[in-house]
């Protein structure tokens, strides 16, 4: 990463001021404005019109309240968020997440993060993000379904199909859409592509499952090539075992890797023989289980209590895939040491500054969230145009276009940084080529 400026440094300032307490925001705004700062030295206008700044700053905040009723007849209160930040290029578009951990400084982060990431799709979708601190886990389906109603009853005045269109994240997966569609419906009386991420049959799009660890594994293939590498016979770590973890997996078996650890929240598994992933699938898809079970089954894997093992096991390629700030400068140190050559961002923001860093002095190359996992939200925008077109494409055709989207993206990383001198970091690239692209279509607009 580049070092701090007088234009870096007054931008954190207003930032910290405005945005006290929200670290994650702050982490991914310093980054974005580190990488674009020879941009904005380059071009006067971007300084004098205050491009950046007005990006940082979201178009749109709604905090509400979740009511809703337990299994035992309890009141239970959440609170609800949609952050709608920039929709200079599209309407606004990222996932909701249900966590225990979110708060606005959470939802802020990631809705920066998915302006740049959507900007970098090649599709006309803005940037946004939501949630609420309800947890999921241990929930039984009534409960979730209150829940969901409860909140999209709120939500569903401040979203639409030509306005804001959420989808899921974490803790939020087939079942939560059909709920909080389900209940958008009845309120409105329209069926329309108002949330992505659907059940085949009912709007949804074939690969939309699959999309973010497919379009990851795909985006990493184009960073092997550069470095003269194939999928085959390398050996992989994926943290997660969520669908980003479980898909990418599943990507590179298909290319000739060998994924051998995943994990979760309360631990992680190692299978030296390779992960068997119609075990994983039905203890974390059916059964809603804990990694845990997988060795229950499998004699030849290891169980470790903790996450942060993980990154210990000596691999080619690894794959964070489970939340941000998971590998630390110390876990990037042990990855760096073990002798892996690259790694691909599943999660949002899963390096640390420090991670980044070592990762880029070791020449180690590093697929940056916004564009490695870009495949999700690439996937939820052909969602978008097969509702638009009341179309169902096959399966093929999206995994194509996904593909494509895929090295559409990187293709744009890889140039902006060789643009800007800064060959090889496709961290910058991305960071630059998806602020220049919503830049030019905020200054064709004029200051709104």
């Amino acid at each position: 990463m580049s070092g701090s400026s007088y234009f870096v440094d007054e931008i954190m300032g207003v930032v910290a001021a405005r945005n006290p307490g929200e670290t994650e925001f702050h982490q991914a705004v310093r980054e974005v404005a580190e990488s674009v700062d020879v941009v904005v030295q380059k071009n006067s206008q971007l300084a004098k019109l205050k491009v950046l700044e007005r990006m940082i700053e979201p178009e749109r905040q709604v905090i509400f309240r979740v009511p809703w009723v337990d299994d035992k007849g309890d009141v239970q209160i959440n609170r609800g968020f949609r952050v709608e930040f920039n929709s200079a290029i599209g309407p606004y578009k990222g996932g909701l997440r249900f966590h225990p951990s979110v708060y606005l400084g959470i939802i802020k982060f990631l809705g920066f993060e998915q302006v740049f990431k959507n900007a970098l799709t090649t599709t006309p979708i803005g940037g946004g993000k939501g949630g609420s601190d309800f947890d999921p886990k241990g929930k039984s389906d009534l409960e979730v379904m209150r829940f969901c109603q409860s909140f999209m009853s709120e939500l569903f005045r401040h979203i639409g199909e030509d306005t804001d269109v959420p989808a899921g994240d974490i803790g939020v997966g087939g079942r939560e859409i059909g709920y909080m569609f389900g209940q958008y419906k009845k309120l409105t009386n329209k069926f329309t592509g108002v949330l992505t991420g659907k059940g085949i049959g009912w709007g949804g799009s074939l690969v939309r499952t699959e999309a973010t660890g497919y379009g990851l594994v795909y985006y990493m293939t184009r960073v092997l090539q550069d470095l003269k590498m194939d999928w085959k016979g390398k050996k992989v770590v994926v943290s997660g075992s969520g669908n980003v973890a479980i898909y990418a997996t599943e990507k590179v078996h298909q290319l000739g890797g060998k994924v051998v650890a995943l994990s979760d929240s309360s631990g992680y598994i190692v299978d030296e023989g390779g992960i068997k992933l119609d075990t994983v699938k039905r203890i974390k898809e059916v059964e809603r289980g804990r990694i845990k079970e997988y060795a229950d089954e499998h004699k030849s894997a290891k169980y470790t209590e903790g996450c942060s093992g993980i990154w210990s096991i000596p691999c080619d390629v690894a794959l964070p895939s489970a939340t941000q700030n998971e590998i630390d400068g110390k876990s990037a140190q042990i990855l760096v040491k073990n002798g892996c050559k690259a790694v691909g961002e599943g999660a949002n923001m899963p390096s640390t500054p420090e991670a980044v860093d070592v990762f880029q002095d070791a020449g180690v190359i590093l697929g940056p969230a916004k564009a490695a996992n870009a495949g999700g939200v690439a996937t939820s925008a052909l969602e978008m145009c097969q509702n638009s077109m009341r179309l169902d494409w096959p399966f093929e055709e999206v995994d194509a276009r996904l593909k494509q989207i895929m090295n559409a993206v990187y293709d744009q990383s890889r140039a902006a940084a060789d643009e800007y001198g800064l060959k090889g970091n496709l961290v910058a690239g991305a960071n630059i080529a998806g602020f220049q692209k919503v830049a030019h279509a905020m200054i064709a607009q004029g200051i709104v």
